[in-house]
């Protein structure tokens, strides 16, 4: 990710934080929990996550850890979060529990932990000066996975918006295809947004 992209995302989350106060859903870019919450629900389903580690991919506030946690009591969490003030709020509230783990950095440039799963909510949605942005990152975050990754994306956006980006699920899931063959969509659980988990 460029400067310019990485300076665009601090910019929408700035202007976020700014309108809706630090530490809210909103800030992070959610319209409403709701939403949130039903993709937690959808992206809890890729696997038993009973004993495994998951790499959150752009964990914001580590939202989908307390979602996680709740239904998998040992798994091992690894956040990884570029903006300091959104992080800074991931671990103030669950730095203390002895399985959750953040990292700051920018994870289309980082090296990163491996982990059984990885997974992306809502990070890919940005816009970005390279085309093949989604492709790498699905490409790069599915090998830094040993089982899974699932991730989710925004088919339409209206009105149009300058930090997001959508992609059509046809696109996305030939291009996944070409690293496994053991793809999965879900769709209408929400709005336009719709899951992807690929599986090694």
């Amino acid at each position: 990710m460029n400067l310019l992209d990485k300076a665009g995302i601090f910019l929408f989350h700035k202007q976020l934080i700014n309108e809706f106060g630090t530490g809210t859903t909103e800030s992070l870019g959610w319209n409403e929990r709701a939403g949130q919450q039903a993709r937690f629900n959808v992206l809890s389903g890729i696997g038993d996550l009973t004993g495994r580690s998951v790499l959150d991919a752009g964990c914001g506030h580590a939202d989908l850890f307390e979602y996680l946690i709740e239904l998998y009591p040992q798994l091992e969490y690894y956040g990884v979060e570029q903006v300091p003030g959104i992080l800074q709020v991931a671990i103030n509230r669950h730095s203390e529990h002895p399985f959750a783990h953040f990292f700051e950095g920018d994870f289309s440039a980082a090296e990163l932990p491996m982990a059984d799963y990885v997974i992306a909510c809502g990070s890919l949605n940005y816009r970005n000066s390279d085309d093949r942005y989604v492709f790498k990152m699905i490409e790069k975050l599915f090998n830094n996975s040993r089982v899974g990754f699932g991730f989710n994306l925004l088919q339409v956006i209206e009105p149009p918006h300058a930090f997001l980006s959508a992609y059509h699920p046809v696109q996305i899931m030939e291009f996944c295809r070409t690293l496994t063959s053991r793809v999965r969509l879900i769709e209408n659980y929400y709005g336009q947004d719709y899951t992807v988990f690929m599986y090694h």
